[in-house]
């Protein structure tokens, strides 16, 4: 059936300035790291991301290796976004990273120059476009100098591969030598991506106050812990989710503690007339330098649920304060290693 978007998509959901930019990102934007390669049936991503836009998230957040096997989340979205989404193309946010491992050999993996722009042109081909709206480096890279991973990004923004370059999991320190680069080259950093949640707070450690200083934007992504703030794991692993599958969250992370933590976030949540998960998603957004939180979707009615947190960002002193007794670290964030630079 053809696609027509829904015409209040813009009613639903507030939308905030990125940093100091002319972008406003949806306080809920959709990634595509989980449930849109080939190992999942298209028709049901299809439907999260035609149900996504009608509630109007407008950013979808992709990387070069994202999906079972890599690339294919890229490869199904460009499908997806040929049949149903070419109308809408210039109401967008794609975006999409390199920095990982990606393909055999030295120039498949890290911060080079050559692996940049050669997953770039990759990422483009896949998804059927000419440009994306913001192309990052996904990781900081110890082994090339920072100076040439940047100068990827600046080359990739003038050739007009990309409208704008952003980064994720650089350090505050990291940050602020990656803004002071890119704004002498003249194309500076939009926004970046920090893993961020109530059980993995280390942006709070001065990497906000440092895209708060550079005008950049934040974009929060596993505001879920994996999922563990979701509620899903308070009676045990359920058949089928990460920690079942050993997939980016260590079933050994789930002790006692940690959930006895989500159980008490839980109980505030309930208080407020929220899930969990809504009340993570909001938590993240009670600060104005965090532009958007970055969610995923195995389905619509999870899509739908985590969507309702939009606009529901003000707590009280107390509620805060409540919080705060049991949002402790819990360290659930693999890539904290890619951030202690």
């Amino acid at each position: 059936m053809t696609y027509s978007a829904a015409a209040d998509r813009y009613e639903s959901i507030p939308y905030r300035r990125c940093g100091r930019s002319g972008i406003q990102l949806p306080e809920v934007s959709l990634g595509l790291w989980h449930n849109f390669g080939d190992d999942r049936p298209l028709e049901n991503s299809r439907a999260i991301l035609r149900r996504a836009f009608d509630l109007g998230i407008t950013h979808f957040d992709l990387a070069n290796n994202y999906g079972t096997p890599y690339g294919s989340a890229e490869k199904n979205f460009g499908r997806i976004l040929r049949e149903d989404f070419r109308p809408y193309r210039d109401e967008l946010i794609i975006s999409t990273k390199a920095g990982w491992d990606m393909w055999p050999g030295p120039y498949g993996d890290g911060g080079s120059r050559k692996y940049l722009l050669a997953s770039l042109d990759q990422s483009l081909q896949r998804m059927g476009l000419e440009y994306v709206d913001i192309f990052y480096s996904h990781r900081p890279d110890p082994t090339t100098p920072l100076q040439e991973t940047l100068g990827a990004l600046d080359t990739a923004v003038k050739s007009g591969k990309a409208l704008y370059a952003g980064i994720s999991s650089y350090s505050a320190e990291q940050t602020a030598e990656a803004a002071g680069i890119m704004r002498r080259m003249g194309t500076p950093i939009l926004i970046h991506q920090p893993s961020y949640s109530m059980l993995n707070r280390w942006i709070e450690g001065g990497l906000l106050e440092v895209l708060g200083q550079e005008g950049i934007g934040c974009i929060a992504f596993s505001p879920l812990a994996q999922g563990v703030l979701s509620g899903k794991y308070d009676n045990g692993i359920p058949e089928g989710s990460r920690a079942s599958r050993q997939t980016s969250l260590d079933a050994a992370e789930l002790s006692n503690a940690t959930l006895n933590y989500v159980r008490a976030l839980g109980e505030i949540a309930r208080a407020r007339g929220q899930s969990t998960a809504q009340l993570a998603l909001s938590w993240a957004l009670r600060d104005q330098r965090v532009t958007s939180v970055l969610i995923g979707a195995s389905s619509v009615a999870q899509l739908e649920e985590n969507v309702a947190a939009a606009g529901h960002s003000a707590f009280t002193d107390d509620e805060l304060a409540a919080i705060d007794r049991d949002a402790v670290e819990a360290g659930i964030n693999i890539w904290a290693a890619s951030s202690a630079g």
